[in-house]
């Protein structure tokens, strides 16, 4: 008669916690070391989206994909917030500003050099 026991009798726990990062002491997987603060595709598309889910209606565009430090970042975000007359933040790379100014957000950003595509509704 066969047992329907599993036969493996491989590690069913450990307190290893694998591949430690030297710098920080997390796991390889959760190390922030090494990874920039800029976070953007490395395609050199700025693109302008729009976001209303969760705001009651109320939009705020997306501005994603400038290669920017955050000191920088800040700075361009300040100025398009002072040419559309609103508020916004710059959340890990991203600029948020509040309101739908995509067209006039997309002529400021071309004077600036880059380029630019409305994404998004």
């Amino acid at each position: 008669m066969k047992s329907n026991r599993n036969n493996n009798k491989g590690i069913v726990y450990s307190t290893d916690p694998g591949r430690v990062c030297e710098k920080c002491g997390f796991p390889s997987k959760r190390c922030a070391c090494n990874k920039s603060s800029v976070n953007h595709p490395n395609d050199g598309i700025v693109r302008i989206g729009i976001a209303t889910k969760g705001l009651k209606g109320s939009g705020v565009c997306i501005i994603t994909g400038i290669a920017l430090e955050d000191k920088a970042l800040k700075k361009l975000a300040k100025e398009l917030k002072q040419k559309c007359g609103t508020g916004g933040t710059v959340k890990s790379g991203v600029i948020e500003i509040q309101g739908d100014h995509r067209e006039l957000l997309k002529a400021e950003l071309i004077k600036h050099g880059y380029t630019v595509k409305l994404s998004g509704g």
